[in-house]
C-alpha cells in the first residue's frame, strides 16, 4: 500500500507498506524531508510496524513520538504528517485528524471583506495552496448579512439601516439573514477539503461539522444541541445557525454565527422578521428570540472564543495560523468587484 502527503509549507511524505493478519509490516517511509540523525527514520518506520490497519491518526502520532530517539529532528514534516500518509494508504475514509489544521486569527474586517475572504480561503484549500482552517471573524462595524436567495427587500428595512449605522451585504451561502455588531456575536467558518463531507447529504453534514462545537459548548455548562436543518440551540432557546456552500473546485465553507449580546431591539428594527417566519421557532416575538451567550455563560467574549479553540484543536488537533498578504489581495479585489457592489446584493430585489 501507498500513501503520500504533502506538508502545507513543508515537505512530501511518502508511506509504502503491506498487510498481515490486518497489521502493518514492511513499512517504508521517504520523502523530501529533512531529518537528523538519519538513523531516526529507522526509528518512525519501527513505530509502524506491527500497528493495526484500524489505527487512527493520533494512535500513530503518538506511536512515532514515543519511539524517536532523544534530540531527533523532524525538519518540514512531523509525526501527525506521517500518520495522514499512512491513513491515505489504508484508503480508509477521512476524518477531521487526517488533517493539519490551522486556527486562524485577524485583526476586524468590513463584511464585504469577511464575505470575500471566506471565498478566498476556500479556494485556497481545494487549490492546496494552504491547509483547512478554522477561522473567528472579528467586525469591524455594525452589518446584515442576508443569505445568498433571500429578497433584500423582504428582509432589510434598509431606511432603519441607514439611520443605525448598519452596512447590509450578501453571501455566498443559503440560509436567513443575520444581524451582528462589534463584540455582539461569534462567528467563525471552516474551509476544508470536500472529501471531509463526501459522503454525506447536506443534513447530515451540517450536524457532522458542527459536533465539534456543541461539545464546546457543552463544556461551557450550555445545554447546547443540534436542531436540523442548521441551528445550534438550548433549552433556553436559540443561540445561532449555520450555513454552508460546496464549491465545486473541491472545498467545503462550513460558517456560523451564535450571539453573544445582542441588542434584539435594533435587530427588530433593521430586520424585517415576520411572525410567519416565527411561528415555528415556538417564540412569539423575535426578542424573545435571542439567547446570547453572555447570558448562559456569564463569560467575557473572548474567554468563549478561547475555549472554543481549545476544544477544537484537542479533538480535532490545530496550530495557529494567519492570513498571507497575496489571499488579503485576492479578498480586498474580490470585495470591491462582487461583494461590495450594488448588483451583488440586488440581484434578488
Amino acid at each position: 500500500m501507498h500513501g503520500e502527503y504533502k506538508v502545507q509549507g513543508g515537505k512530501l511524505v511518502v508511506v509504502d507498506f503491506e498487510t498481515s493478519d490486518d497489521r502493518l509490516s514492511n513499512v517504508q517511509v521517504s520523502g523530501d524531508f529533512f531529518l537528523e540523525p538519519a538513523e531516526a527514520l529507522a526509528d518512525i518506520s519501527g513505530a509502524l510496524e506491527g500497528l493495526p490497519v484500524t489505527v487512527k491518526v493520533e494512535d500513530i502520532t503518538l506511536a512515532i513520538r514515543s519511539k524517536l530517539r532523544p534530540g531527533a529532528e523532524m525538519i518540514g514534516f512531523s509525526p501527525e504528517a506521517v500518520a495522514i500518509a499512512v491513513r491515505r494508504a489504508l484508503g480508509v475514509t477521512v476524518t477531521w485528524r487526517d488533517y493539519e489544521w490551522q486556527i486562524i486569527e485577524a485583526p476586524p474586517q468590513r463584511p464585504a471583506m469577511h464575505l470575500a475572504l471566506d471565498e478566498v480561503l476556500a479556494r485556497e484549500v481545494a487549490a492546496g495552496r494552504r491547509g483547512p482552517c478554522l477561522r473567528f471573524w472579528e467586525w469591524e462595524r455594525p452589518a446584515i448579512i442576508i443569505g445568498g436567495f433571500q429578497s433584500l427587500r423582504n428582509e432589510v428595512d434598509l431606511e432603519a439601516a441607514n439611520q443605525f449605522g448598519v452596512e447590509t451585504v450578501r453571501r455566498v451561502t443559503g440560509g436567513g439573514a443575520m444581524f451582528v455588531e462589534p463584540g455582539s456575536a461569534v462567528t467563525y467558518s471552516l474551509y476544508a477539503p470536500t472529501e471531509l463531507v463526501r459522503d454525506m447529504s447536506f443534513a447530515d453534514s451540517y450536524a457532522f461539522l458542527d459536533d465539534w462545537v456543541l461539545k464546546a459548548l457543552n463544556e461551557l455548562g450550555i445545554d447546547a444541541f443540534y436542531k436540523p436543518l442548521n441551528d445550534i440551540s438550548s433549552s433556553k432557546g436559540k443561540i445561532g445557525g449555520a450555513a454552508q456552500k460546496r464549491f465545486s473546485s473541491g472545498a467545503v465553507l462550513h460558517h456560523v454565527t451564535m450571539s453573544y449580546d445582542m441588542d434584539a431591539q435594533k435587530m427588530v428594527q433593521v430586520l424585517r422578521i415576520g411572525r410567519e417566519k416565527l411561528s415555528d421557532k415556538g417564540t412569539t416575538s423575535a426578542v424573545k428570540r435571542v439567547d446570547p451567550l453572555r447570558s448562559q455563560t456569564g463569560l467575557p467574549r473572548e474567554e468563549i472564543i478561547r475555549r472554543m479553540k481549545e476544544t477544537f484543536v484537542s479533538l480535532n488537533g490545530g496550530t495557529a495560523g494567519g492570513i498571507s498578504e497575496e489571499e488579503y489581495a485576492a479578498a480586498e479585489k474580490l470585495a470591491a468587484e462582487k461583494f461590495s457592489t450594488e448588483e451583488w446584493l440586488r440581484h434578488v430585489p
